[in-house]
């Protein structure tokens, strides 16, 4: 479901759901069954799909990580941090939350305390689906979801096993992960996996790093060269050396739109760069991925249709993408000489020196 066939499902969902009913969505992990919390009907209906567990709230389920606020209050630098890297994504977090703030959040949403709140704590989760994104942004209230049937691994024996317990079920496909995803207890300045899923402990590491990803087509020129520039700029800046960046909790990556994972960097932008003392004979190329996307805190690319790339992979990710030059295009030099290629090292260098200056880089180093 995506472009005009979207919007006319979104209606009919967020209307069954405004209306008391059930409606099966897809999620990138599993199929889920959603209902309004604020719904007495609906919230009965969602417990019967929880046998042996109905009197634990259901995880609240968000349009976007802002929404987050609004349940929890005041939260740390850390938790900002959780929420703005791994969400949306394949990842539940669990949050203590104050006796008062639970009965003022409760009270305001007309629904009951203990159908939001488990003891101190409430689970919320902002999944990565552009179509039941949408929906939840559209019923104006909080939403709990629970695994509907096996999950969504078969859609056909999925709507016969639901027949009669629930009101629509959206097909969207096979989901993009096969495990669950990840729950995590959230501290005020670190986290516990309580159950395991999609992401483990080093990948959640990985994603908390500080990430710049530079995306052209190939990745054999234009963004590994200002990757290896960016590498630079900050390593002086910071006093370290290179290989001292990701102690530092840096990362600076690359990425091409249409790259084929393995190949070296052009000789010419090795020559250009060895120039500037930089060293790119170690680059080698890789695709860009969904994965890679979500890690980055800050994405500069070379071309419109690279942010067109990325976006396609990750809708969400457009508030973090960036043209490197904000006055147009970055042109491709594969096949030039090496003094075009020199050429272009200058303007990236200036480029980049001017974008780790700026505020939008200054709040994520």
């Amino acid at each position: 479901m995506e472009g005009p066939e979207m919007e006319p499902a979104v209606r009919r969902a967020a209307d069954a759901l405004v209306g008391g009913g059930i409606v099966v969505l897809p999620t990138e992990t599993v199929y889920g069954a959603a209902g309004m919390l604020s719904h007495p009907v609906a919230i009965g209906r969602l417990k019967a799909f929880r046998e042996g567990s109905e009197s634990k709230p259901l995880t609240v389920h968000l349009a976007g990580r802002e929404d987050a606020v609004q349940y929890l209050g005041e939260v740390s630098d850390f938790e900002t941090r959780l929420m703005r890297k791994l969400w949306p994504g394949p990842v539940g977090l669990v949050f203590d939350v104050p006796a008062e703030r639970q009965e003022k959040v409760a009270a305001k949403l007309g629904v009951a305390q203990a159908d939001l709140y488990e003891g101190q704590t409430i689970t919320l989760r902002c999944p990565d689906h552009p179509f039941t994104a949408e929906v939840l942004g559209r019923v104006g209230g909080p939403v709990g979801l629970t695994m509907a049937g096996a999950g969504g691994a078969n859609m056909d024996s999925m709507a016969a096993e639901l027949a009669g317990k629930v009101d629509l079920v959206f097909d969207a496909g096979p989901t993009r992960y096969t495990k669950p995803s990840t729950l995590l207890k959230v501290g005020r300045d670190r986290y516990e996996i309580v159950r395991g899923g999609v992401y483990d402990d080093r990948i959640i590491d990985r994603l908390l790093k500080t990430t710049i990803l530079f995306v052209c087509s190939g990745n054999t020129c234009r963004s590994p060269m200002a990757e290896a520039i960016a590498r630079d700029v900050l390593a002086k800046r910071l006093g370290v050396s290179e290989m001292e960046l990701e102690n530092r909790g840096i990362n600076v990556m690359s990425a091409g739109s249409f790259a084929m994972p393995g190949a070296r960097a052009t000789p010419q932008g090795v020559e250009a760069l060895k120039d500037l003392g930089i060293d790119l004979t170690r680059h080698r190329s890789r695709p860009l991925s969904v994965e890679l996307v979500h890690q980055a805190d800050a994405i500069f690319v070379m071309g419109r249709g690279h942010a067109q790339a990325v976006m396609s992979l990750v809708p969400s990710a457009a508030d973090k993408v960036q043209m490197l030059n904000p006055d147009g295009d970055i042109e491709d030099p594969i096949g030039a000489d090496v003094s075009v290629y020199r050429e272009l090292a200058g303007q990236l260098q200036k480029l980049i020196e001017t974008r780790l200056d700026e505020k939008l880089l200054k709040s994520v180093i």
